[in-house]
């Protein structure tokens, strides 16, 4: 929850708003995720904190640049991290300040290396589905089945799934945007039974006085009781409820990320695989699949959701096409080989 961050300074000489509200006004305004409210404010204050508090007013790029240097050099961040602080510390000048940034040109950019994702086998994937229990397999399965962050799977609704046309609808995905993807047929049954088991749970809720779930703002204050109809239910609910702080309602959230991260963990683990498997890695190999049976880049980038084709890219450098599929001279040279003896190291010669 953003409220659980603690405030930032105050602008010099005033006692409102603090700085912190005005941050969180801005991102809400902005339509932030909740998450991304978070880590932008998380670097804000470690931002300020490493000037002793001194107000960003009476920063510079150099004091910027300093910052970065304390991460990658002491702290031993990773590049992405680094660029990851240095966006919130650009919003909170340009958006939250709204100070002149001409200078934004002299913050030195951490330069991210250029990895190829990890992929999966159709086998190698299966297995460590078929080592996952549920709900976890159902999550993962929609990742490599649909394409789908790990966060947009648990964050589904069950009026976002269309069994009727095959389809899934994310809502407000990365970079605030919608988009429609494939439901997996091999998935519908399970989908069914896991929902019977979802409704019979919220119906109990209900009875109980809860059965509410949290709604985007303008929906809640257009609707407020949809927040207990079934439509609006997550898909992957958390086992427990928790209160909201600013209105004291019980409400029972989707599952967290880090108990499906654990159970796959748990799942490579049995399954043998010397891959680094991540949730992500399941969305890797569901774009590498589908270039690799011929569906055009294009269309792969609006099932992903990428905002620009660049991104998608970079999963044809891992299809045996190009340079892969150049046969390597010592297998064409021991196709042709007829003396096992010297092949095995065994010629007297």
């Amino acid at each position: 929850m953003v409220a659980s961050t603690s405030p930032l300074p105050l602008f010099p000489g005033r006692a409102s708003p603090r700085l912190y509200d005005r941050a969180v006004d801005v991102l809400r305004t902005k339509h932030y995720s909740p998450r991304t409210t978070k880590t932008d404010l998380h670097w804000m204050k470690r931002y300020l904190t490493f000037h002793a508090g001194t107000h960003p007013r009476d920063l510079g790029p150099e004091d910027v640049n300093a910052f970065l240097t304390h991460l990658a050099v002491e702290r031993k961040v990773a590049a992405a991290t680094q660029n990851q602080a240095l966006q919130a510390v650009l919003f909170l000048y340009k958006q939250v300040l709204d100070a002149p940034v001409g200078w934004i040109e002299g913050i030195t950019r951490a330069k991210r290396p250029k990895t190829v994702p990890v992929v999966l086998t159709p086998d190698e994937a299966v297995k460590i589905l078929s080592l996952l229990k549920e709900p976890y397999s159902l999550v993962v399965g929609l990742q490599y089945g649909s394409g789908l962050r790990v966060m947009e799977a648990l964050e589904l609704r069950v009026k976002d799934l269309d069994f009727g046309r095959g389809e899934l609808t994310v809502r407000r995905g990365k970079g605030d945007k919608d988009r429609v993807t494939m439901l997996p047929r091999s998935l519908v049954d399970r989908l069914h039974v896991h929902l019977v088991a979802v409704r019979e749970q919220h119906l109990y809720d209900l009875a109980r006085g809860l059965g509410r779930v949290p709604m985007p703002t303008a929906l809640a204050r257009k609707f407020p009781n949809a927040d207990r109809e079934w439509a609006w239910q997550r898909v992957f609910p958390a086992r427990s409820h928790y209160t909201d702080r600013d209105t004291g309602v019980k409400y029972r959230h989707h599952l967290h990320e880090s108990a499906v991260q654990k159970a796959l963990h748990v799942a490579v683990r049995e399954s043998g695989i010397a891959k680094k498997v991540t949730t992500h890695t399941f969305r890797h190999t569901f774009a590498t699949d589908l270039l690799r049976a011929g569906y055009d880049i294009r269309t792969v980038q609006e099932l992903l959701g990428h905002e620009s084709v660049r991104t998608t890219m970079i999963y044809t450098h891992v299809l045996n096409r190009g340079g892969l599929s150049v046969k390597s001279p010592l297998d064409g040279a021991l196709e042709h080989y007829t003396d096992p003896q010297e092949l095995n190291g065994t010629s007297d010669g």
